[in-house]
């Protein structure tokens, strides 16, 4: 490591050196060193990814990690040894614009209590359209499910400037998270139970649940290719979407809506399993999330010590929205015809 800059830009690799081959590129052009110090955080590769930065891009520092601990222990283990007042998490697979970093830092700065945010994502192949990923920034529905402005479920809006005010958010998507270390760190880092999706939202409840805020800064704008270590449809996807979901709720909710809303939440889940039966013809995420379920309940001991330990648990949302009645009861597809209440705290 060398001299500590204000930000630390650190990409989570594994097996992914056609990703930096393709994207490092516009990560290097695209970003000031004398603001930010670029890091690649690779997860025991296979494939020569290490070999190619280490000859390609000298400038760039390189965390070899121990062992592959998915998203979650990878970005914990790297960012051990990354000293920066900002980490920027950036999926491998993430094309950056010009004043990418700057205008996000720009409006963390403005306040001690902005302690994560994110830019606007876009669609890589579909480049006028909101990425699935993170659209404009993460929200969540009062039982659990998450969406973002230009999301909702798998209806993507194209993006015609129409959430581009920078907006406090639940959450901040891990395709592109800047956080502050000092405050990733006091909440806990990720939890790496979770391996891989939706660790971001765990850590973002926790950290508005210690009274902080998050934000989308829609004038820095990224394109992701998303998918690039499981696509949507996959069913291990769904498996690690659907559990994570459920331990999220159950570490972070309070007692008396924790009681009642996981137990509806299972059978919320089945409903959307038979969707999944609909639109992909098959029962595989229907197994997935039957499986899902079953994991969860097995977890039970072990979450059981972590709520102990989490900082304030409550019902923070930024929309109290039944999502599932606003989308398939009335057809509801756009995040603008959602009426969105102010965050609450029960």
């Amino acid at each position: 490591m060398g001299a500590e800059k204000k930000v630390a830009v650190v990409i989570l690799s594994w097996n992914g050196i056609k990703f930096l081959e393709q994207f490092l590129p516009s990560v290097v052009k695209n970003t000031s060193l004398d603001l930010c110090e670029i890091v690649v955080a690779d997860n025991c590769s296979t494939d020569g990814s290490v070999q190619f930065v280490q000859k390609n891009y000298p400038q760039i520092t390189i965390v070899q990690n121990k062992r592959n601990g998915g998203y979650a222990g990878g970005y914990n283990d790297a960012l051990k040894s990354v000293k920066a007042k900002y980490y920027v998490l950036l999926n491998q697979d993430v094309e950056v614009t010009p004043n990418w970093v700057e205008a996000v830092i720009e409006q963390m700065d403005k306040s001690d209590d902005i302690v994560a945010a994110q830019p606007k994502l876009r669609d890589f192949y579909k480049r006028d359209y909101f990425e699935y990923a993170g659209g404009a920034g993460g929200y969540m529905d009062r039982y659990g499910y998450a969406f973002c402005r230009g999301r909702l479920f798998d209806t993507i809006e194209k993006d015609e400037g129409q959430y581009d005010d920078v907006r406090e958010i639940f959450w901040a998507t891990g395709a592109c998270m800047f956080v502050r270390s000092e405050i990733f760190w006091k909440a806990g880092a990720f939890d790496e139970d979770f391996f891989a999706h939706q660790e971001e939202i765990d850590l973002c409840w926790r950290v508005r649940n210690m009274g902080y805020h998050i934000i989308c800064v829609p004038a820095s704008v990224i394109y992701h290719v998303g998918g690039g270590s499981l696509p949507q449809g996959n069913p291990r996807k769904t498996y690690l979407n659907f559990r994570n979901n459920m331990m999220m709720m159950f570490k972070n909710l309070p007692l008396y809506m924790m009681l009642w809303k996981i137990p509806l939440r299972f059978g919320l889940d089945v409903l959307a399993g038979y969707y999944g039966i609909y639109k992909h013809g098959g029962f595989k995420d229907m197994l997935a999330i039957f499986k899902a379920h079953v994991a969860f309940c097995f977890a039970l001991p072990q979450l059981i010590r972590k709520r102990r330990v989490i900082p304030h648990p409550s019902s923070v949302y930024f929309s109290q929205v039944n999502l599932l009645w606003q989308y398939f009861g009335r057809d509801k597809t756009k995040f603008s015809e959602l009426v969105i209440q102010a965050p609450t705290r029960n």
